[in-house]
């Protein structure tokens, strides 16, 4: 498939979702009107997939961002494809379409392109978006996700949402509602952290093969934000061999590993405050990889996950937090 600026690919669902993505989440050290304006200016540059979350605490400001380029012509709402996520303090079922109307209210949008699944973990319910008790540890909820998915559907039928997906989730995880008695939609979508230094080979397969798209959060490394990431892993940007490849193809090291993950068949998501790097982060589609070159990145794997929360998912504990026993 020839890639290009409007490339988008078909979900299991029959909709569509653009093949690069801008990231909206900003560290607490990033003010609210700063990814407003980041949001505009990623529409102007020509980016039609806006991913954000309940969690990110600025669908406000990133719904006004929309609203405007809409205001003035840029874009009509139909142009724009807006993923959004259900929190883990909401995933009892009984609180999934209460979860997603706030964020529909948050963004003055009668319906949400793409709806899914933030995490497996459930957390307790209540105004805290990270509970922890008195030792500082999270406060899990005993959810069963097979219920949550049951409500997620119902969104659907009820033409809230167009598409529902999942987030972080592991094979076994994704099996668990693939197998569903009674199963009524199947997830389009799987967004998890992959980049070259954890390229998800294996999930990408077992994605592709049950036609589940594969959607890439921290393609090009981490936002090192001390609260989420281990500030001693390497920085993928400086790597030599994303740096010898940008060199070949007069890139940034950046654009390798985003148009590494297209000709994966990956949708990619990339986030930027700056308009110099929004915009040339969406260079992607006019240069491609060899054969040789992709696999050269292959072997930079080293499943090394940049997000803390990631690595609690693969946490003994994990599987029973999420049901899947």
């Amino acid at each position: 498939m020839e890639l290009c600026k409007d490339t988008s690919v078909k979900m299991n669902d029959g909709h569509r979702i653009p093949v690069v993505g801008f990231g909206t989440y900003a560290p607490d050290t990033v003010p609210k009107s700063k990814c407003e304006e980041a949001v505009k200016v990623a529409i102007e540059v020509g980016y039609r997939h806006i991913d954000g979350a309940y969690f990110y605490e600025n669908e406000e400001e990133v719904g006004r961002a929309i609203q405007e380029k809409i205001a003035d012509g840029t874009v009509k709402r139909e142009d724009i494809f807006y993923t959004g996520k259900l929190w883990s303090t909401f995933n009892a079922p009984e609180m999934v379409q209460s979860a997603l109307k706030k964020s529909l209210k948050s963004l003055q949008f009668d319906y949400i392109d793409l709806y899914i699944i933030h995490t497996p973990l459930s957390l307790k319910p209540g105004d805290d978006l990270c509970p922890v008790d008195e030792n500082g540890k999270l406060i899990f909820d005993n959810v069963d996700l097979c219920a949550t998915w049951e409500a997620m559907e119902a969104c659907k039928d009820a033409g809230l949402v167009k598409s529902i997906g999942v987030s972080n989730f592991n094979r076994r995880q994704l099996e668990m509602i693939l197998n569903k008695p009674g199963l009524k939609y199947k997830p389009v979508c799987n967004q998890v952290e992959c980049h070259p230094y954890l390229n998800q080979r294996k999930l990408l397969e077992f994605c592709k093969s049950k036609n589940i798209v594969l959607v890439a959060f921290s393609a090009l490394g981490s936002h090192r934000e001390e609260r989420w990431v281990d500030q001693s892993t390497p920085l993928l940007l400086e790597d030599p061999v994303l740096n010898a490849l940008a060199k070949k193809y007069s890139r940034s090291p950046a654009l390798v590993a985003l148009r590494y993950q297209l000709q994966r068949g990956v949708v990619v998501l990339a986030k930027s405050f700056t308009r110099k790097r929004i915009e040339d982060n969406f260079k992607v589609f006019d240069f491609q990889l060899t054969e040789e070159d992709m696999k050269a990145i292959d072997s930079l794997n080293q499943n090394l996950r940049y997000d803390l929360c990631q690595q609690f998912l693969d946490h003994p504990e994990c599987p029973s937090i999420c049901q899947t026993k």
